[in-house]
């Protein structure tokens, strides 16, 4: 079997589990979601933290929840990383660095991941299991809670509320996260991933060397890695080492569980607004753009122009020959494209066309299909300025979902999309404007801007892949990309919640024959559009100077 008929056939393979698991999974979420039914499990929680589960919360309580709960995750994960030395199971490594520990606690409580310390020789099994994997499940949980309370404020009319966001958040991890991350990690298991609390095996090596291969609950928290969209990885190789991601099947299994949820929530977003039609579009603008992107990466990578990879036959270098070139690109643009920081490849070492093509994927707002609960509130944010596009063009007061867009809305939406943006560009600039910080590239020109711009693209998008090139573990970096994690996290989630609350006050409003549909080809063709120009308007000069430049 040739690499092109393989490729196509894992493609398909991976497409065809996503349809057969849609419906179930999405009508599943719906039902969690909107039960009035409480397990005996969530109701002692609920108990511990003297929460009601039958009281709404408005907004402005639903965000001041999410951010103190949030900032109790940061603190306790620096304060396990800066007493790493006192616990059982640290393996003889000692605390980790202040910068780095905030770095680390802000990545993983954000859903980015970022890792800027290998993982085996700088975490022990403590703090990976209680402290990491923990904020694996919170943190993909909580992108979830902001999202469906978008939704409860398309589908509730005159009230301030949205929802309970410590019921939202308990329900996803009791009854979504936890079961499915079991199933998935006794899938990897069998298939050869690592599982166990060693503390490493002393081996000599064919040079006559000795290695020391540490072991670890690698497997359990794998399948939360890749289910919550998180990323990160046990090891510094990530879901290139064969610990982590052993066979082809077991690579497939990744990709499969990193899009499973994002693609999923759009038949719960279907259900909950009571139209199934606005979720089918929703998914044919993700799966529009996340195909474009693959047949444009996996180009760029099989075709290998330039003299070096012409003369080698191949662009293999950073990729895993486990996987070769289709598996590898797949994996990127599913990876990029989910806010997930795990990766099977060095995305450093694409040709420059397919990096940036990897960064500009990142730069649409990781929609597509996004992260577990950001990328359907991203996208759903652009839908809205994608329908007062079209009210602009024809005159008439723009809706959505039978709400109308005012100007309270569209300035909230507007903030939303000039969010992130501000953060990558900001951050760059301050980059690479000192030496200090430009002393980290490997490389120097189109691809050290590359390396910079892939650094603060993938904190403030909470992604947490890298450009390998890039020595970030510095104080600068560490304080710096910590703050664009927390920046790209917290205030698009909070503009969310408003703009939530913004609609849950409207009354619904009947459709009229003047009413844009938001159902059709013509919309999904407008959203899509809309998509790409906000992105390729927002980063397209800094990609030229970096990427493009390097890959023409």
């Amino acid at each position: 079997m040739n690499d092109t008929t393989a490729g196509l056939l894992q493609a398909g393979v991976l497409v065809a589990a996503l349809a057969l698991c849609y419906r179930p999974l999405g009508s599943y979420l719906t039902r969690v979601l909107t039960s009035e039914r409480d397990l005996r499990v969530e109701r002692a929680m609920y108990r511990v933290v003297g929460v009601d589960p039958r009281s709404d919360q408005r907004w402005q309580t639903y965000a001041a929840s999410l951010l103190a709960f949030s900032g109790v995750g940061v603190l306790a994960l620096y304060a396990l990383q800066r007493t790493q030395s006192h616990l059982p199971l640290s393996l003889g490594f000692g605390n980790v660095d202040p910068a780095l520990a905030f770095n680390t606690a802000v990545s993983f409580v954000t859903n980015t991941n970022w890792q800027a310390y290998s993982g085996e020789s700088t975490m022990g099994h403590v703090v990976q299991m209680s402290g990491l994997a923990v904020q694996n499940f919170i943190s993909a949980a909580v992108g979830i809670c902001v999202a469906v309370a978008l939704i409860r404020g398309f589908v509730r009319s005159r009230t301030d509320r949205l929802g309970n966001f410590w019921v939202d958040l308990v329900r996803i991890i009791v009854r979504v996260l936890l079961p499915l991350s079991v199933l998935a990690a006794i899938a990897l298991i069998l298939m050869g991933a690592v599982q166990n609390f060693s503390g490493g095996e002393h081996l000599t090596t064919l040079a006559g060397q000795h290695q020391t291969i540490t072991g670890g609950p690698v497997a359990s928290q794998e399948a939360i890695k890749e289910l919550g969209t998180n990323g990160g990885g046990f090891y510094n190789a990530n879901s290139a080492h064969p610990f982590e991601n052993p066979t082809p099947l077991s690579n497939i299994l990744e990709i499969f569980l990193l899009l499973l949820i994002p693609v999923a929530l759009t038949r719960t977003f279907g259900e909950m607004v009571e139209d199934k039609r606005q979720g089918y579009a929703v998914l044919a603008v993700m799966t529009t753009l996340w195909a474009s992107l693959v047949v444009a990466v996996t180009t760029f990578e099989v075709h290998h122009s330039g003299t070096a990879l012409q003369a080698a036959g191949a662009a293999m270098e950073g990729k895993e020959t486990r996987f070769g070139e289709w598996s590898s690109a797949l994996f990127a643009v599913s990876t990029t494209g989910t806010s997930t920081g795990a990766v099977n490849s060095f995305h450093s070492s694409y040709t420059g066309l397919g990096g940036g093509a990897l960064l500009f994927n990142m730069g649409l707002g990781e929609v597509a299909p996004g992260g577990t609960g950001s990328g359907l509130y991203g996208i759903l944010v652009l839908a809205i300025m994608a329908v007062f596009v079209a009210g602009l063009m024809v005159g008439r007061t723009p809706e959505y979902l039978r709400k109308k867009i005012t100007a309270r809305e569209i300035k909230l939406v507007s903030l939303y999309i000039l969010a992130m943006p501000m953060i990558v560009l900001t951050g760059t600039g301050i980059a690479m404007a000192f030496p200090g910080p430009r002393s980290s590239m490997l490389n120097h020109g189109p691809h050290g801007l590359s390396e910079v711009l892939y650094a603060f693209m993938s904190a403030a998008n909470n992604n947490g892949s890298a450009f390998a090139g890039l020595s970030a573990n510095t104080s600068f970096f560490n304080v710096a990309l910590g703050i664009a994690m927390l920046l790209g996290r917290f205030v698009p989630m909070v503009l969310v919640l408003a703009l939530g609350g913004a609609f849950a006050r409207q009354q619904r409003i009947p459709e009229t024959p003047g009413t844009l549909p938001t159902h059709g080809p013509l919309f999904v063709g407008l959203l899509t559009g809309v998509t790409i120009i906000v992105a390729g308007l927002t980063f397209f000069p800094v990609l030229a100077l970096g990427p493009f430049a390097e890959g023409l």
